[in-house]
């Protein structure tokens, strides 16, 4: 790749092909009959170059990877301040949902200050927070060993250091937007309506921790001409992770059914002399068809289209086939908006239910047809 970037900074057309299609030629481990045998492979268009984004957006793409990492990193710390906590006998559970929350943080940093009155400990708790001060005070009744503390310290530490970096790294990608120039030649500055300033939230007081510091809505529409926030499941950080894993340009994939094929939603079809063995999709860690899966898990119960289609599939083919469907519908819609440049436009569950009605009545009434009966209401 380091050998890539510098060709394509001169201008060169090149082709960056995986090692995975010429690693089973055996017989071939010389330098110079490997290049031979990958020049013989290139020259009857037997090797297909592998997808990789504009050059301005493949440093917004390791930013975002190396967040993606800070924020894997994050996770094991809060799991040892858990455990700390738990071997302390302090029972948080029936208290505080979560210790990453503005109360459980107050708390934990006035444990590592030295406090050690569960009283005191539970006046730190926030207005918002459901539980009263004598129920907080009774879960936070243990036994203050010293180990336990240490490892509490510790993790609380390497937490802390994690969210700086990863608050460096966000700044860092809004630098990255700012040089990126739009990629849409009539998207103009002044084209960006005013509701992209501010995120949309469909549920009250939904805030995420690991969300972006800035606001990346405003600079996606201000490049990409479509408001990819707008689709239902897709946040602010996951429209930027996938306009960073595929980009602007999708015309090298020939239409929905390829694009969806390489995420890995699309499943594949095994046939034997015209006969169906099993369709399935196959094992691909693709963070593109993560980000849009997990786009498909939060519109479970959403009253959209998507949450109608997810909850019919659901009750058919059961919860893991309905959200990968669910998934790919979501992949469908951003590739037909990135490629004619339209809005997103939900129609609404009932609606799509109503649709789907009037499909299988189409279907039942040509199957009716065919085989010589007419239906009739009861």
């Amino acid at each position: 790749m380091p050998l890539f970037e510098a060709l394509e900074a001169r201008g060169r057309p090149c082709c960056l092909i995986s090692a995975q299609s010429i690693t089973r030629v055996p017989g071939r481990t010389r330098d110079v009959l490997d290049g031979q045998w990958i020049q013989t492979l290139h020259r009857y268009g037997l090797l297909a170059a592998s997808f990789r984004p504009a050059a301005d957006l493949v440093a917004l793409r390791t930013l975002l990877r190396h967040r993606a990492q800070l924020l894997a990193q994050r996770a094991p710390q809060v799991l040892h301040m858990s455990q700390a906590l738990w071997q302390m006998h302090s029972q948080w559970s029936p208290a505080l949902r979560e210790i990453t929350g503005a109360t459980g943080q107050r708390i934990i940093r006035a444990m590592v200050a030295g406090e050690r009155d569960p009283q005191h400990l539970a006046a730190w708790r926030t207005e918002r927070c459901k539980k009263d001060a004598h129920e907080i005070a009774m879960a936070l009744t243990g036994t203050w060993r010293e180990e336990h503390l240490f490892v509490l310290t510790q993790a609380l530490a390497l937490c802390d250091c994690s969210t700086t970096q990863r608050r460096a790294g966000d700044a860092q990608g809004e630098h990255a937007f700012a040089v990126i120039k739009p990629h849409v030649e009539s998207t103009a500055e002044a084209s960006v309506p005013a509701s992209a300033a501010v995120p949309p939230r469909r549920q009250p007081h939904a805030h995420s921790k690991n969300a972006p510091e800035g606001n990346p809505r405003a600079p996606i529409l201000r490049i990409t001409g479509v408001d990819r926030v707008a689709v239902h499941g897709l946040s602010a950080a996951l429209a930027q992770t996938l306009w960073a894993e595929i980009g602007t340009d999708l015309s090298k994939g020939p239409d929905d059914k390829h694009v969806c094929s390489w995420l890995g939603l699309a499943p594949k079809h095994a046939l034997s002399g015209g006969k169906g063995l099993k369709s399935r999709t196959m094992k691909h860690r693709h963070r593109a068809a993560q980000a849009f899966r997990l786009a498909a898990q939060s519109v479970i119960r959403s009253p959209c289209a998507f949450g109608a289609f997810s909850r019919r599939l659901k009750g058919r083919l059961g919860p893991a086939q309905a959200l990968v469907a669910t998934a790919h519908k979501i992949a469908r819609t951003v590739y037909h908006m990135l490629k004619h440049r339209v809005p997103y436009y939900d129609i609404g569950a009932a609606e799509d239910n109503k649709r789907f009605r009037e499909r299988a009545m189409h279907s039942l009434q040509k199957k009716a047809a065919k085989l010589g009966y007419k239906l009739s209401p009861v």
